[in-house]
């Protein structure tokens, strides 16, 4: 039974959602100007005002100094988690005694079709781009827990199993994604073969080539660029048009630019442009899956950072620059948050190779001043190079390189 708003106080389960909502309300925000203050999505919060999703203490934390709460948000809270710790301790007594009842429920219930599991995955794509990588982690576990048990007891109806393949490479890939944002590039990779083995079962072309790419990005993040050349390249020859071919071609890109190849980097991102005008988007390509247009100057951006030519650092910061406006103009549900933090890293780090120290320090600004949860482990990465390059012969002795470097520096070491 869903819990029934009632009073506002200790003895309800959804005190702290609607102490959220009184606050925002009060203060005339809608749920994306809370979002966009606190980092968090729109529809997560809105789940939490209505009861549906109980947040951590960060999420808590957060938002009171948002709304100017004083702590009460936080005191709602624990609250609240009391309230829900007590439910829980007398749930689980409930879900033992009717264990086997639900067992004979599911074994109906998993035979119907997929259409629910196939929308919960495709929202958390979505929700991805704009929500922290934790909370994704264990979203996409518990979707993946209910695919998985279905596959074990061959639960679905035989035109199914290429379906829930599908889905099941699909939330691999978030859990690829999840992993890489938070510094392990082993569990990604492995994460990212299931997918690839997911894909191979289901049939889905174009799921193996976005797989191959993500294999190639998680090999990057590792400086393996052979590696990650031979991934793209392996996806490119199996490749039909779609989003994914064209983010295979922008990392084999950055492959040619880690390589030091500004030719072949620059005739690559030349290709995908190419290759963009002609392309009919397809409703699957949503969320992490689609490769916007943003994602393309983004990824054309990372590439040319790595190479010496004055030329490529001035095609750099035209193309993160264009990412940055892209994202900024189009809709929320659309906007890459962590990509857009990067590009501001690589727009500074291309104003640095061009000796430009003022520009580069207001690029990375908003990036210094984001909350530790959304320091993801590739803007530290990146971040970081910029710091190397500040220590660099040409900045010597200049104070505003030695100020920057320094808060780059203490921004990487407490994250």
């Amino acid at each position: 039974m869903t819990p029934q708003p009632g009073a506002a106080g200790e003895s309800d389960p959804t005190h702290f959602g609607s102490a959220v909502r009184k606050l925002r309300v009060g203060r005339e925000w809608s749920l994306r100007d809370l979002g966009e203050r606190i980092r968090f999505n729109r529809g997560y919060i809105g789940k939490v005002e209505q009861g549906d999703k109980f947040p951590d203490r960060q999420f808590a934390e957060l938002a009171d100094r948002a709304l100017g709460a004083d702590g009460s948000l936080v005191a709602a809270w624990r609250d609240t988690a009391e309230e829900r710790r007590k439910a829980l301790a007398t749930g689980r007594m409930l879900t033992a005694s009717t264990k086997d009842s639900l067992k004979m429920i599911a074994a109906v219930e998993e035979s119907m079709d997929l259409t629910d599991l196939e929308q919960a995955t495709t929202r958390l794509s979505i929700a991805y781009l704009g929500t922290a990588p934790a909370p994704m982690l264990h979203s996409a576990v518990e979707l993946r827990g209910d695919v998985l048990r279905r596959l074990r007891s061959r639960q679905y109806r035989p035109n199914e199993l290429a379906d829930l393949y599908q889905i099941a490479g699909r939330l691999q890939g978030v859990l690829a994604y999840a992993a890489l944002d938070l510094g392990d590039s082993a569990v990604a990779m492995t994460h990212a073969d299931a997918a690839l083995v997911c894909a191979e079962n289901s049939g889905d072309r174009e799921l193996r080539a976005w797989v191959r790419g993500t294999q190639s990005l998680i090999a990057r993040f590792d400086s393996n660029y052979s590696q990650a050349l031979a991934s793209v390249t392996d996806g490119l020859a199996h490749s039909a048009a779609s989003a994914s071919r064209l983010r295979l071609i922008c990392g084999y890109a950055q492959c040619k630019a880690n390589l030091g190849d500004s030719a072949g980097g620059n005739r690559a991102l030349d290709q995908v442009q190419h290759e963009r005008e002609k392309l009919i988007p397809r409703a699957s390509e949503r969320g992490i899956f689609d490769f916007s247009e943003a994602k393309q100057h983004y990824y054309a951006g990372s590439s040319l950072i790595w190479l010496d030519e004055a030329s490529d650092a001035d095609r750099a910061v035209r193309e993160a620059s264009e990412a940055i406006r892209l994202w900024e103009n189009g809709s929320g549900e659309d906007r890459s948050l962590d990509d857009e933090a990067l590009a501001r890293v690589y727009q500074g780090t291309a104003y640095l190779k061009v000796g430009k120290l003022d520009e580069a320090a207001a690029a990375i600004r908003p990036v210094l001043d984001l909350p530790p949860e959304r320091r993801i482990s590739w803007i530290n990465k990146r971040i970081g190079r910029m710091a190397d390059i500040l220590g660099a012969k040409r900045f010597t002795g200049t104070r505003k390189a030695e100020q920057l470097r320094a808060e780059i520096r203490t921004f990487t070491e407490i994250t």
